[in-house]
């Protein structure tokens, strides 16, 4: 392992000057983990090729326990697994990723680091972009909200079957779809830079690109230590926080989310391990205030990611309780598949462990630019199927424009730098 310290800006800045520079020199290019990643502010890799693998292959890789370092390993993204009512195959490859050997790592303090599994200093066109940086280049989106009424009659459904106890709770999600004029990194740099999500990544290839803005942890995996996050409960920021530990909906909207993490983890954690060290946080996020929760339990160091996958995946907070049963719903009240919304996206490392996101709040990008952003929401008894769909607009907002939250129902609005 080679660590030396670098000069560099904030993360979005060193984020698009590796992508000018990569695009010049017709390299790979590079891909972003910002926020709260890996005990940092920021993992960069400078160019990596992101290609698509068999959803078994992701994250294939025997997790280290963390010195503080990363150093490199394989970063990617897994698809939410299941098709919505149209049957639809993905807009983009259901899995890909790809391997570096070095990355850049901005520390809790600010500085930056080269890391290298190889034992090898950076090279001068990493060092030579990170001095001549880059701007943020004009770009926009066209958005097209969703269809209430067709939200409507999915939340109705969730609500019938509910009653019928057929589930619990299950996330009934929506989409907005729209055209991107620019550049994928550039909306992403854009968006971290106004927004700060805790869990934000960024992957591009041939195929397209994945910009997510989430808050939530999906799992993090440090030796034997599991942590997984999930996120119920929503507020929009105008309101007092302590509103959410007082809502019903929410509380047990958490609650049971919390009860199904402990369960798909205690499928793979050694016996007696798993607990519950935060319930009920409420914390700030781009645009609203969540509920927080945290469940942890410790696997056998040797337990392959494929096992964790299988047992965990996909993450408890997007689809409902009993987890099978409203997966099968749910593919009959959503009209279009989700894709890459709802699944994860993030970096396993050899020496540090493994980090993944539940993917919201995130936007995917096919090769011919058009844009998916999923949006949705926890289903309970005592849900009102309005307050269910301005909750995805303020959801929304801060990735397509915060006019939209007070704005139409229909229609177009418009995302400009």
């Amino acid at each position: 392992m080679h660590v030396e310290p670098l000069s560099a800006g904030n993360a979005p800045a060193v984020l698009r000057a590796l992508a000018t520079a990569t695009t010049r020199l017709r390299l790979p290019p590079p891909a972003a983990l910002t926020g709260d990643w890996f005990a940092s502010r920021a993992v960069i890799v400078p160019s990596v090729a992101v290609l698509p693998v068999d959803s078994a292959d992701v994250f294939d890789v025997a997790p280290g326990a963390g010195d503080g370092t990363v150093g490199g390993g394989w970063i990617g993204y897994l698809s939410y697994p299941d098709a919505g009512a149209d049957a639809a195959d993905g807009r983009i490859p259901r899995a890909a990723g790809g391997w570096t050997d070095c990355v850049l790592r901005q520390d809790l303090d600010g500085q930056w680091w080269y890391e290298s599994l190889l034992g090898t200093g950076p090279p001068a066109w990493i060092t030579d972009a990170l001095a001549a940086r880059a701007p943020v280049e004009p770009h926009h989106v066209d958005w097209r909200a969703p269809d209430r009424a067709t939200h409507r009659r999915g939340v109705l459904a969730c609500l019938e079957a509910i009653r019928a106890g057929e589930v619990y709770q299950a996330c009934v999600c929506t989409q907005f779809t729209g055209r991107l004029d620019g550049s994928p990194v550039d909306l992403f740099v854009d968006a971290v830079a106004r927004t700060a999500p805790a869990r934000a990544a960024f992957l591009s290839g041939e195929w397209g690109a994945v910009a997510s803005l989430s808050p939530e942890l999906f799992l993090s995996r440090h030796g034997e230590v599991v942590t997984s996050s999930p996120i119920k409960g929503t507020l929009p920021l105008d309101q007092p926080p302590s509103a959410l530990r007082q809502s019903a909906k929410d509380v047990a909207e958490n609650v049971m989310i919390v009860d199904l993490v402990r369960n798909d983890l205690g499928r793979v954690a050694i016996t007696g391990s798993v607990t519950v060290p935060e319930l009920l946080s409420v914390r700030r996020a781009p645009g609203v205030w969540h509920l927080v929760s945290t469940v942890e339990a410790r696997v056998d160091a040797d337990l392959p990611m494929a096992a964790l996958l299988d047992a965990t995946f996909p993450p408890a907070s997007v689809t409902g309780t009993p987890k099978e049963r409203a997966r099968e719903l749910l593919r009959t009240w959503e009209p279009a598949t989700r894709g890459i919304y709802c699944g994860t996206v993030g970096f396993a490392s050899p020496v540090a462990g493994c980090e993944l996101n539940v993917a919201i709040r995130t936007v995917e990008f096919d090769a011919d630019g058009s844009a998916v952003l999923g949006v949705g929401g926890g289903i309970t008894a005592d849900s009102n199927p309005d307050d269910e769909w301005d909750e995805c607009l303020h959801k929304a907002a801060p990735v397509v424009g915060r006019t939209l939250a007070a704005g139409p129902q229909h229609g177009v609005v418009q995302l400009a730098p």
